[in-house]
């Protein structure tokens, strides 16, 4: 047996880690005893199996290759070493527990240093920043200022100023810039594909553009995985601009690149327990995005008839219809790069931001087109349920425009906020359309490409001479034109009366 204090001193990890590996299960829970010869210490002191040490030298070797705590839990579970204890219920069995043993605690003095606390965002010391897949930057800490991007003291206001690698180009021509470079082209070689990695490049000078794509090319190609670690020069600030190797660990989510730079000598183990914590990772740096004046599409989607349909239903059916209505569309957010927003009554808004390998305006006008095609389908399916003759249409604003983006946070969640226009013209655009149909302003048409709005059928309905519909292809129409004589509507749509929209038909997929 070996006492929770030795292992500390032979391993080096903290008592934090230590604590944090018996609540995932990785090390036994200890036996509490009185450490007899040991003692000028605690009256007690947790003792563990002599094979501990070596379990930690494994995980510790597990994080070096860039598995991620859960990845560790799963593999040990699962397939436990050659003459290994098996686990039970997440623990190694090490005999029958002294009834005075405090579970899941190594020893007391853990639980006064190390148990329950855990590491944060703000209590990161070492440079650490996010990126989103334009590679622009959407926060860091104040290490990350000094050793990564040259001192700047607040980032600038677009997203288009925010690319990492115009920051980056701004310094001077040195050996850790360089170093800086081939890291992170390697980190879009990870997601982003060849033909797209020039759009990365944008706004940098074009010697520098021809360089990154020659980078591009030689970085090797890592297996997907959901964090990276790499060995990187950058300057130690506390050394007066000396270099200093780190390790740069990077880890990937669906909303960004998370890199945190840890200096060679330093203990790894704290920062690697919370990169596992994933969803908490995320939530504490989405509450820290800096407010970015970016572009973007936003669709406003609302159920018809909604209040009727309510009426019409029990409380358990109405609830499980629209629950069912958001599970489907979900995967059809996701799909196309909607980034989810709030729902408003039985309605839903996304947003749709630029991408490196698709254009967002085409993403939002394709998840209209394939939400609707699943509203069909999920019409039909509770038209033969309730045998009745009720249609569910979802009816969809869409437009397009350069808007802050924030946060609005609460004790419990956080919420994306578009300012401005945009998103009160997409609403009330939805509030126009009826019996299912998409409805774009003439913006966001006219910011597709050629070839884009060739596969787009869109146009509006014109009343002719002699009382009849016809649909004029390629065409738009103020609000007010299209609603005249309906005063109530026009009151209702006043705000908008003089923006130009047309419906969108279909869109037909790029081959």
């Amino acid at each position: 047996m070996i006492s929770s204090k030795i292992l500390l001193e032979k391993t080096g990890i903290s008592r934090a880690t230590l604590n944090n590996y018996i609540k995932s299960g990785l090390v036994a829970r200890p036996l509490v005893m009185n450490p007899g010869s040991e003692g000028d210490g605690p009256r007690q002191l947790g003792y563990f199996p002599d094979m501990v040490e070596d379990r930690i030298r494994q995980i510790r070797q597990l994080k070096r290759e860039g598995l991620s705590m859960v990845e560790i839990v799963s593999r040990f579970v699962s397939k436990p070493a050659a003459g290994e204890p098996e686990f039970s219920s997440g623990a190694l069995k090490t005999g029958p527990v002294l009834a005075h043993t405090e579970p899941c605690l190594a020893d007391r003095s853990l639980a006064l240093q190390g148990g329950g606390l855990q590491l944060t965002v703000d209590e990161l010391a070492h440079p650490a920043y996010m990126l989103n897949y334009n590679f622009e930057l959407i926060w860091f800490n104040a290490a990350a200022q000094k050793a990564v991007f040259g001192g700047i003291e607040t980032l600038p206001a677009t997203s288009a100023e925010r690319n990492l690698f115009r920051l980056i180009s701004g310094q001077a021509d040195s050996e850790a810039t360089e170093k800086l470079m081939r890291f992170h082209v390697r980190l879009a070689k990870a997601r982003i594909p060849a033909s797209h990695f020039a759009t990365l490049c944008q706004g940098v000078a074009a010697p520098l553009a021809a360089h990154l794509q020659e980078l591009f090319a030689d970085a090797p190609v890592d297996a997907p995985r959901q964090m990276l670690h790499v060995p990187l020069m950058l300057p130690d600030v506390a050394e007066n601009g000396g270099l200093r190797e780190h390790t740069a660990y990077a880890s990937f989510f669906r909303e960004g690149v998370f890199i945190v730079d840890v200096p060679e000598g330093s203990d790894s183990d704290s920062l690697l327990d919370f990169l596992a914590r994933r969803d908490e990772v995320i939530r504490g740096l989405l509450k820290r995005r800096l407010p970015v004046l970016t572009h973007l599409a936003v669709m406003v989607a609302d159920l018809q008839g909604s209040v009727r349909i309510c009426s019409e239903m029990p409380p358990e059916e109405y609830f499980e219809l629209i629950n069912e209505i958001w599970a489907a569309m979900g995967p059809i957010f996701r799909r196309y790069h909607g980034t989810y927003a709030k729902h408003v009554g039985d309605g839903m808004v996304y947003y749709f931001f630029p991408q490196p390998d698709s254009n967002y305006l085409s993403n939002a006008l394709l998840c209209a087109q394939e939400a609707r095609r699943e509203m069909q389908r999920i019409s039909k399916a509770w038209q033969i349920r309730k045998n009745w003759l009720n249609e569910l249409y979802l009816n969809t604003g869409i437009t397009e425009g350069q808007e802050w983006l924030g946060t609005f946070q609460s004790s419990t969640s956080v919420e994306l906020v578009v300012l401005g226009d945009t998103i009160n013209q997409a609403a009330r655009i939805s509030d126009f359309a009826r019996h299912g149909t998409i409805w774009a302003t003439k913006s966001l048409v006219g910011k597709l490409s050629s070839e884009e709005r060739a596969r787009l059928r869109y146009g509006v309905q014109r009343r002719s001479h002699d009382g009849r519909d016809i649909f004029v292809a390629s065409s738009f129409s103020t609000v007010s034109a299209l609603i005249e004589g309906d005063s109530t509507r026009a009151a209702k749509l006043n705000d908008i009366s003089t923006l130009p929209i047309t419906e969108v038909v279909e869109i037909q997929e790029a081959a």
